[in-house]
C-alpha cells in the first residue's frame, strides 16, 4: 500500500464499516476498563471523596456517552482525511484511556493514576487541536470528553491527597 493511501480516505472501505471499527476501538478501551473496574463502585464508595465527587452511578452513563462521543469524533476525521498524524494522538488518548481504571481502581495506584490521567489530558488536548484543523465538528465531539477528564483528574487529585 502506498503512502499516500493511508494520508487520504480510503475510498474502498465503506464508511458504515469505518465508524463500526472506530466504535469497536472504543468498546474494546471500554471493556478494558470495565474488567480492571469489576468492583470499583464499592472501591469507589469505600474512599474519602470530597464533596464534590458524584455518586458512582453516574459514570457508567457519562462514560458511555463519551464514548459514543470519541468514536464518531475519530470516524469524522477519517472521513475528511483518512489516516494522517492526527491519528496517532488519538489511538494515544484511547490508550491511556484505557490504562486508567487498572491503575485508579485494579492496583489501587492512585498517585500513579493521577500522573496517568495528567497525561490523558493533554493527549485529549492534543488530538483536539489536531483534528481542529480536519475536522471542527470532530475536534468540538471530544471537548465534553476533556472537560469530564478534567473534572476527574481534580477528583483523582483530592482522593489521592484524601487517601493517602
Amino acid at each position: 500500500m502506498s503512502d499516500s493511501a493511508l494520508t487520504r480516505p480510503h475510498r474502498g472501505l465503506p464508511s458504515w464499516l469505518a465508524l463500526l471499527g472506530y466504535a469497536a476501538a472504543v468498546v474494546i478501551v471500554a471493556a478494558l476498563g470495565g474488567v480492571a473496574a469489576s468492583n470499583s463502585g464499592q472501591t469507589y464508595d469505600r474512599l474519602d471523596l470530597p464533596p464534590f465527587a458524584p455518586p458512582s452511578a453516574v459514570f457508567g452513563p457519562v462514560w458511555t456517552t463519551l464514548y459514543a462521543m470519541i468514536a464518531l469524533s475519530g470516524w469524522l476525521v477519517w472521513r475528511r482525511v483518512g489516516i494522517d498524524a492526527a491519528m496517532a494522538p488519538y489511538v494515544v488518548q484511547l490508550v491511556l484511556n484505557a490504562a486508567w481504571t487498572p491503575l485508579f481502581f485494579a492496583a489501587g495506584w492512585y498517585g500513579v493514576a493521577l500522573v496517568e490521567i495528567v497525561l490523558l489530558l493533554a493527549a485529549i488536548g492534543v488530538t483536539i487541536a489536531q483534528f481542529w484543523s480536519r475536522s471542527r465538528p470532530a475536534a468540538l465531539l471530544l471537548v465534553p470528553y476533556a472537560a469530564w477528564v478534567a473534572f476527574a483528574t481534580c477528583l483523582n487529585a483530592s482522593i489521592w491527597w484524601l487517601n493517602r
